[in-house]
């Protein structure tokens, strides 16, 4: 019986839906700030029940920007990672460590992240895993983050073939999402309008796996990503139909972390527009939510914008403070 709820859980969260997976834990979990019930169960299952508790944390938190929430949940994950690891289950083991590093991720603790994703392909080997295009997929994400642009494209062309052969349209979905933009990076980095071309084609493909996967958040964020792609093209009206359809969803699903984003975007898109006034007032809200949680690379681009309009405006010493926080 907790067996089917922990998968029922999981398929929750791998639909998006964050807020039907706590319901889902009934008197297994209380949620965030308090520690899930693992007496009595196998090994196995408390493992995953902690894995759970702890990859739902990291998702709520940063859905709702919650200080702290990463915290609480590496420190859930982890402890699953050591218990998977010690009853020998490696690919659950690696599960963990993804999630894991996610969290440092999201944290902008971007060395901690490489370096585990980077053990865990070297623990996985060359076999075929879920976990290792996993881990594949998350690397690339570090290295855009890290502005490694060509870096992150290569990952990404060489793990293409597996994730083709994956029957997983989530992951598949989140692979060319991912691709799209390191194609886009190094193409506006290094003035490739082939690259553009062919992001257009990779979110493409990942809109339609994201469909297939039922997952509305990650399309959400894939309509940003295009609303994004469209504005670097020049096209502004594209680009705000992108927006307000990403802004949408994000608010259907009361998602403050990710209509954050998309507020970020938007004042980018009236800066190019020239409208600087309105894009201090929208992103300096998205700075504001970006704030309180826990995810500081996304901070410090909204910090960088705000400092942007600031100074089309004129006031150069608020924008320079905003410049010294990011």
């Amino acid at each position: 019986l907790v067996e089917r709820r922990l998968q029922l859980i999981k398929e929750l969260e791998d639909r998006g839906e964050y807020e039907s997976a706590l319901d889902a834990f009934g008197d297994l979990w209380a949620g965030m700030g308090h520690r899930p019930k693992t007496q009595g169960l196998s090994e196995p299952s408390r493992a995953e029940l902690l894995l759970r508790a702890g990859t739902l944390t990291g998702w709520l938190g940063s859905a709702s920007q919650i200080e702290g929430a990463q915290e609480s949940a590496k420190n859930l994950i982890t402890e699953s990672a050591r218990i998977f690891g010690q009853i020998g289950l490696r690919e659950k083991a690696a599960e963990a460590d993804v999630d894991l590093a996610i969290c440092y991720w999201r944290e902008g603790a971007i060395d901690e992240a490489r370096v585990t994703l980077h053990r865990v392909l070297s623990e996985l080997g060359s076999r075929e895993s879920e976990q290792r295009l996993r881990a594949l997929l998350n690397i690339a994400i570090v290295e855009r983050t890290a502005t490694r642009y060509r870096e992150a494209l290569r990952i990404d062309a060489e793990a293409a073939p597996l994730f083709e052969k994956s029957s997983n349209h989530l992951l598949r979905g989140k692979f060319h999402n991912g691709f799209a933009i390191a194609l886009k990076n190094l193409g506006l980095a290094e003035g490739r309008g082939d690259y553009i071309d062919r992001a257009f084609i990779e979110f493409t493909a990942a809109g339609y796996h994201l469909e297939q996967a039922g997952n509305q958040r990650l399309l959400a964020r894939l309509e940003n990503n295009l609303g994004l792609l469209f504005l670097t093209s020049g096209k502004l009206i594209e680009a705000h139909q992108h927006l307000n359809r990403a802004r949408a969803l994000f608010a259907k699903l009361k998602d403050k972390g990710g209509v954050a984003q998309v507020d970020e975007t938007r004042a980018r898109a009236f800066l190019a527009e020239g409208q600087s006034q309105k894009a201090e007032m929208v992103v300096r809200t998205s700075v504001r939510t970006l704030e309180q949680g826990d995810e500081r690379s996304l901070l410090a681009e909204a910090l960088t914008t705000h400092a942007s309009a600031l100074a089309r405006l004129g006031r150069y010493q608020t924008a320079f403070a905003e410049l010294s926080r990011a």
